[in-house]
Parts: C-alpha cells; sequence; structure tokens
C-alpha cells in the first residue's frame, strides 16, 4: 500500500517538465531500438535483393494487423489503468489488466490459425507479387506462429507505461529487439536460412520480449495485477477496453490498409519502387518514434492526473510534450532532407532507381514533420481521458480518410510522384482537422480549472 500510495503521489505530484521526460526516455530509447531492430531487419534482408526487401513491406502490412490487435487491447486496457489508479480504484485496475491480458493471447492465436490456412492469398491481398511471392510467405509463416505472444506483450507493455513504469517496460521490448539484431545476421547468413533466418529471429526475440515483461508484472512491481480470477465475467468490461482502445486500433488497421494500398499502387511501377517504399518507412518510423516515445511518457501523467481531477497538470502536460515534439521532428526533417540520398543508401547501394525514389520520399516527408506531434498530442491525449471517439476520429486521419483519398489522387494524376508526396500531404491534413479539436479541448480544460480555484477560494473563505 506504501509504494501504491508513493506512486501516486510521484505521478500526480512531481513537477510536469521533469515527469515526463523521466517516463519519456526508457519510452524513447524502447521506440529507438525497436526502430533500429526493424531497420536492421530490412538492411539485413536487402542483402537478398530486391523481392526480398519488398516481402519486408508486404509482410510489415501483416504485423500492423498483429499491433492493431496488441494496441487496442494494450492501450484500452493502459488508458484505463491510468485514470483508476488516479482515482484510486485499484480493484478495477485488476480487472482491466487481466482481462486485456488474456483476450489479446486469444485473439492473436486465432489470428495465427487464420493466416496460416489462408498465408498465400494473405500475401497476395496485402500487395505481394509474384516474384515476391515467395519470400513474404517465408517471412509470414513465423510472424504468424508468433501473433499471440506479440498481441499479449503490446498489453504488457501497456500496464507497465500507463502506471509510470516505463523504465521495466524499456527492458522488456529493448532486450528483445537487441537479441533480434545479433540474431539477424546470424540467422540469415551465418545459417544460410535466407529470409526464413530473419523471421525466425523476430519471433525468437519477440519470445524473449514477452517473457521478460510477464516476469516483471507476476514479480508485483505494477499496482495492478495479472491473474485469471480477475478476468471479467461482464461483457460491458471488454466493450469499454475495446473501445477505449478503437483510436489505436483504428490508426493501426487504417496503417495496415494504407499500406497495403500503397503496395498495390507501387507494385504497377515495379519490384524497386516497393523496396523503397519499404526501406523509407523503416527510416521514417525511426524517427517518427522519438516523437511516439516522447508521447508515452506523457500519456500516463495525463491519465492519472485526469483521473484526480488535477486538470491544470493536464493542461502543462500538452503543452509541454508539443514543444518537445514540435522541435524534435524540425531538426530530423532539417537533417533528413539534406542527407536523403545518403540515408537511403545505407540501406541499398547497388540500385540506383531504388535511391532515387526513397529519396524523394524522405525529402517530401521531411517538409510535414513538424506538423504531425500536432495530431499525435491530440490523439493521445483524447484516448487518455477517454473521449474515445474524438481519438478515433483523429487517429483515422492520418492513414485513413486523408491518406487514401490523397494516395488515390495523387497515383492517378501524378503517378509515381503523387504517391511519393502521400504520407507528408496526409501528415499535414491531419494537423489542420486536429487544430479545431484542440482548441475546443483547452477551452473546456481552463472552465474546469477557472471552477476548481473558484471552489478552492469559497473554501477558504
Amino acid at each position: 500500500m506504501q509504494n501504491d500510495q508513493a506512486q501516486f503521489i510521484k505521478m500526480t505530484e512531481t513537477p510536469i517538465h521533469k515527469l515526463i521526460t523521466s517516463l519519456a526516455i526508457p519510452t524513447i530509447i524502447s521506440m529507438l531500438v525497436t526502430a533500429i531492430y526493424n531497420m536492421a531487419d530490412t538492411f539485413f534482408v536487402a542483402k537478398l535483393g530486391t523481392s526480398a526487401s519488398g516481402a519486408v513491406g508486404i509482410v510489415f502490412s501483416l504485423m500492423a494487423i498483429i499491433q492493431a490487435i496488441g494496441f487496442t487491447l494494450g492501450m484500452g486496457s493502459g488508458s484505463l489503468i491510468s485514470r483508476l489508479l488516479g482515482a484510486k480504484q485499484n480493484e478495477k485496475a485488476n480487472e482491466i489488466a487481466s482481462s486485456g491480458f488474456f483476450t489479446a493471447i486469444l485473439f492473436g492465436i486465432l489470428l495465427a490459425i487464420f493466416g496460416l490456412i489462408n498465408i498465400d492469398n494473405m500475401m497476395k491481398v496485402l500487395g505481394s507479387s509474384q516474384s515476391i511471392l515467395p519470400f513474404a510467405k517465408s517471412y509470414a509463416k513465423y510472424i504468424l506462429l508468433g501473433a499471440p505472444i506479440m498481441c499479449a506483450s503490446f498489453v504488457l507493455n501497456n500496464i507497465l507505461r500507463s502506471e509510470g513504469r516505463s523504465r521495466f517496460a524499456m527492458i522488456g521490448i529493448a532486450s528483445g529487439s537487441i537479441i533480434n539484431i545479433f540474431l539477424d545476421p546470424v540467422l540469415i547468413f551465418g545459417l544460410n536460412m535466407g529470409i526464413s533466418g530473419a523471421a525466425i529471429a523476430t519471433l525468437v526475440s519477440q519470445a524473449i520480449s514477452f517473457c521478460i515483461l510477464l516476469s516483471i508484472i507476476l514479480r508485483g512491481v505494477t499496482v495492478s495485477k495479472l491473474n485469471i480470477k480477475y478476468m471479467s465475467k461482464s461483457i460491458k468490461t471488454y466493450t469499454l477496453i475495446i473501445k477505449t482502445g478503437l483510436p489505436s486500433f483504428t490508426r493501426q488497421g487504417l496503417a495496415s490498409i494504407s499500406t497495403v494500398l500503397l503496395n498495390l499502387c507501387a507494385v504497377g511501377y515495379g519490384d524497386a519502387a516497393v523496396a523503397a517504399l519499404s526501406i523509407f518507412s523503416k527510416i521514417f518510423m525511426f524517427i517518427f518514434s522519438t516523437v511516439i516515445g516522447f508521447g508515452q511518457g506523457f500519456q500516463p501523467v495525463v491519465g492519472y492526473n485526469y483521473g484526480a481531477k488535477k486538470y491544470d497538470r493536464v493542461k502543462e502536460s500538452c503543452f509541454f510534450t508539443l514543444k518537445v515534439g514540435v522541435s524534435i521532428m524540425f531538426i530530423c526533417a532539417v537533417v533528413g532532407f539534406i542527407f536523403a540520398p545518403n540515408i537511403i543508401k545505407l540501406f541499398i547501394e547497388d540500385d540506383l532507381e531504388v535511391i532515387s525514389i526513397g529519396s524523394r520520399c524522405l525529402r517530401a516527408q521531411c517538409i510535414a514533420m513538424p506538423f504531425i506531434p500536432v495530431c499525435t498530442v491530440c490523439n493521445m491525449t483524447f484516448q487518455m481521458i477517454g473521449k474515445s471517439w474524438t481519438a478515433t476520429l483523429l487517429s483515422s486521419t492520418r492513414q485513413g480518410l486523408c491518406f487514401i483519398p490523397i494516395l488515390f489522387i495523387g497515383n492517378t494524376l501524378f503517378g509515381l510522384n503523387g504517391i511519393e508526396c502521400t504520407q507528408a500531404l496526409a501528415d499535414f491534413a491531419s494537423c489542420v482537422i486536429a487544430i479545431p479539436f484542440a482548441i475546443v479541448f483547452l477551452r473546456n480544460l481552463n472552465l474546469k480549472i477557472k471552477e476548481q480555484k473558484e471552489t478552492s477560494q469559497m473554501t477558504l473563505k
């Protein structure tokens, strides 16, 4: 109980800049290490040829589906846990944590069974060409086998982060990713397993991360506990978890759909276009992971303090995170724009067409980078305070409501050049859409802060 109270005091009284930074550093490290491992996969697989590089982009869509399930249940559980602990409803937090965890395992098993039975058709639907298909199948079958533990790991990671214990989450996620980086060359080239070696490395690393995260929680580090006896028997609990996590499902689900559509459009311009877009997406995710990581340090602070009705701290958290996010993305945009060809060459040196396409994609994205944190911070805030429908709408803009129409219009009117600029234009449009929601939210938050001050003054009198 003393530890629980100490954690509550930490989350609701520590100065905002110090608290968010201390929670964000481990999550940024986790995101960067994960992004490096993704790029390492791309780097080593690229040595097997352009078709193999394209296969990584195809299976990335499958991993986005797995992430959609994991993030939905993980962020849904995590958001609720933060607010419940802020309101000191610890037993309810146990119920949410256990329900989310075991449901993730079940959904992962169902996805694995369906995917393995229909692997050929699935790869084709995800945008694989005939030349890429054998590589994509070899990679995807191992990813599907790992679906249950991957889904469950997202829930475990979010339970730790939602309680402000991001350092422990970092240990689990980063350990698996580092092991993956070392396993890639050993399995791909040392044991001559080709692209299957990359997939097995991913499977092994995900299993290790899962075991580490689960052991941390079972040792009693967290306030919320995992036990099958805590699983809710009420359908309302699962509905609430899914509803709260719906923005994450929408974001990840649309990311998967958008990647599939992107691959289907790009495949008409050859394997080089698919490979270039795959490499570009990994590079951009590495850059974007810094903002996401900082935002993940921000999220539990918002959840705790909103649950504790400390609205002034919620407002301060939003502005601090936005300023840091814009600054990070501006610096990365300048560097990325100047050195775009050199960055692409790190992954593939001998295909000038891939380098040219990838460089144009990266430079277009750099122009839009400083606008990205606006929608990201708004989306994270609304999800953590329980405004699920608003968060869902905003999460659907970047890679759905904006991305898909821009992709088809750009491809029709400008061909490959239109495809290359799609994500950048979608990011700018999503920022414009998010601003009115942010203004309304801040007005309402200011009213609550004003009411609290007036009530406090009346009490003193």
